[in-house]
């Protein structure tokens, strides 16, 4: 299958890849409602965003919440512990919030932009040093593959959670402990990969033809070793939406005066649970839905990257 994805590449570019797959996945229900869940994430994860950042540049914070039922922040005493209802699908918290427009409104910085900058960020550095150590091997590969035990020894979160209490536990302290944490193992995978790719005719033909170091890399090893780590990448998103939950749940990697999911859990399991079930309830299942989105789809594109989807 990987040799499927490779000819259509080759034929008509990167978005005929793209529909390759999107066709493939349609044929799965579970990767259907996958992919469907995951686009629900990235859309709304989108417009929202812009609609945030434009809130905070144009200094109008009603763009923040201009496609929700209500103002996130505004305070209405008289109506909190509202239980779900017409009027408040998801309940109310103890400020009278709406938790229904507090969860959309915290979408975009509480799972999208750290899943997403940790998953790309630990694929850029993965790639260079992974691809770097399949490829020349030596004492390069050598080191770097003793580095990558070392972390991949350590439970993840448990990682994460040291180095964002070492950098002061702070939004941005988070992301950067996630990225540490994430890398090795995809510094494994890349090199797993191109020790299979490297031994191929094309390579030794583009070395034979003098091809340049920066263009071997990209067109040559990178571009061959990149779809199994898609398919792995996809499941990993949820895997970093999960793990940033739990550190927000805990008081880590908060964002002061903002939504954020993980925390919305912590207060209602804190201070409303289980009289006031709904304000740690509905935050928890947002976050499984969108992990398992990932997951449905990440096991689908597994199946037909390595030949194992049934049509």
């Amino acid at each position: 299958m990987t040799e499927q994805v490779t000819e259509k590449r080759a034929a008509g570019g990167f978005a005929a890849t793209v529909w390759y797959w999107v066709k493939l996945i349609s044929r799965d229900p579970a990767g259907l409602l996958g992919l469907i869940i995951v686009a629900a994430f990235v859309i709304w994860s989108i417009i929202q965003g812009v609609l945030e950042i434009l809130a905070t540049y144009l200094k109008d914070p009603r763009l923040g919440w201009l496609l929700l039922p209500y103002n996130p922040f505004a305070q209405n005493l008289a109506g909190a512990f509202q239980p779900p209802s017409w009027a408040h699908l998801m309940g109310t918290n103890y400020m009278g919030q709406d938790i229904l427009s507090r969860i959309l409104y915290s979408i975009p910085y509480s799972a999208a932009y750290p899943a997403f900058l940790v998953v790309l960020s630990a694929i850029l550095i993965g790639a260079a040093l992974g691809i770097s150590a399949g490829y020349l091997g030596g004492w390069w590969d050598e080191i770097l593959m003793r580095i990558t035990d070392a972390f991949l020894s350590v439970p993840a979160i448990i990682l994460a959670i040291v180095v964002s209490v070492l950098l002061k536990a702070s939004f941005i302290g988070m992301i950067y402990s996630f990225i540490i944490v994430w890398w090795p193992i995809y510094a494994r995978l890349f090199r797993a990969e191109t020790l299979r790719v490297k031994a191929m005719d094309y390579i030794a033909a583009a070395q034979l033809y003098g091809v340049s170091p920066l263009r071997l890399f990209f067109k040559y090893l990178f571009i061959n070793t990149i779809d199994p780590i898609i398919a792995y990448a996809m499941l990993d998103f949820g895997n970093v939406i999960l793990a940033a939950a739990i550190l927000n749940f805990i008081g880590v990697g908060l964002q002061p005066g903002l939504p954020i999911l993980g925390e919305m859990a912590s207060d209602g399991v804190s201070w409303g649970f289980p009289k006031y079930w709904w304000w740690a309830v509905f935050p928890s299942i947002v976050i499984l839905i969108i992990a398992l989105g990932f997951v449905l789809l990440g096991d689908r594109l597994q199946d037909i990257i390595g030949g194992r989807a049934v049509y």
